[in-house]
């Protein structure tokens, strides 16, 4: 890898999921953390981020909710964005799918090797 990464964002209430994220992937990507989803909404005003993952469940605003506001707020942020969740509403899922770009759903726990090969695909695709 070049020393090029790409910026990923990670957003989950979780704390212990974020480290783990961070640790797991920080040697291929530069890791952005939110543990709330107005949190990562200020860091992509703040920053050029090439992924988005968000947790479904959280306090506050869902991610379905988070991606339906990033959607009205950066139409044109291609942002390709993943939804990380043990907790999955089928309708949620579908909408997310539809109607806010969701290009997967990734049930926790995740597992490492796979997760990072769908990070590189939706990079790979867009950056092609």
């Amino acid at each position: 890898m070049t020393g090029n990464k790409f910026n990923i964002l990670y957003i989950d209430d979780e704390e212990s999921n974020l480290r783990i994220f961070k640790n797991t992937f920080r040697r291929d990507f530069n890791i952005f953390l939110a543990n709330s989803a107005r949190s990562g909404i200020d860091i992509l005003y703040k920053n050029k981020i090439d992924v988005l993952i968000t947790d479904q469940r959280m306090p506050g605003m869902t991610g379905l909710d988070l991606l339906k506001k990033i959607h009205e707020l950066f139409p044109d942020i291609p942002p390709h964005r993943l939804m990380i969740s043990g907790y999955a509403a089928p309708n949620d899922i579908d909408t997310a799918f539809k109607e806010y770009g969701l290009f997967r759903f990734i049930p926790k726990p995740w597992d490492n090797e796979n997760l990072k090969q769908i990070i590189l695909k939706v990079i790979n695709m867009h950056h092609e």
